[in-house]
C-alpha cells in the first residue's frame, strides 16, 4: 500500500504561481512512476504531468513549458511547479503513483486551485 498526501493549492490569480508537492509513505520501495492529474467540474480527470523513477518526464500540451514536474526520491515527494497560471487551469489535483509488479494505482485526496481573471 502507498499513501500520498498532497499540500499546496490555493487561490492565485491569473499570471501567478503555485508549487503542489505530494509526500508518499508505506510501501515507497514500490513506487515507479509519481504525477499530478486534474479534474475540473464537468470534465474527465486528465493527466497533466508524470515523472518516472529515471527522472524522465511527460507534460500535457496545454501546460508545457508553463508547469514542471520534479522529484525528489530521498524525500519521497514530487513537485509540480506551476506557473503563469491561467483560469482554465482551475481544478482539483491529485497525486498519483504507480507501484509494484502490476503497476496498481495510488491516488491522494485532491488539492483545490482556483485561478481567477
Amino acid at each position: 500500500q502507498v499513501q500520498l498526501v498532497e499540500s499546496g493549492g490555493g487561490l492565485v490569480q491569473a499570471g501567478g504561481s503555485l508549487r503542489l508537492s505530494c509526500t508518499a509513505s508505506g510501501s515507497i520501495f514500490s513506487i515507479k512512476d509519481m504525477g499530478w492529474y486534474r479534474q475540473a467540474p464537468g470534465k474527465q480527470r486528465e493527466l497533466v504531468a508524470m515523472v518516472t523513477s529515471g527522472g524522465s518526464t511527460n507534460y500535457a500540451d496545454s501546460v508545457k513549458g508553463r508547469f514542471t514536474i520534479s522529484r525528489d526520491n530521498t524525500k519521497n515527494t514530487v513537485y509540480l511547479q506551476m506557473n503563469s497560471l491561467k483560469p482554465e487551469d482551475t481544478a482539483v489535483y491529485y497525486c498519483n503513483a504507480h507501484s509494484g509488479r502490476y503497476y496498481i494505482a495510488y491516488w491522494g485526496q485532491g488539492t483545490q486551485v482556483t485561478v481567477s481573471s
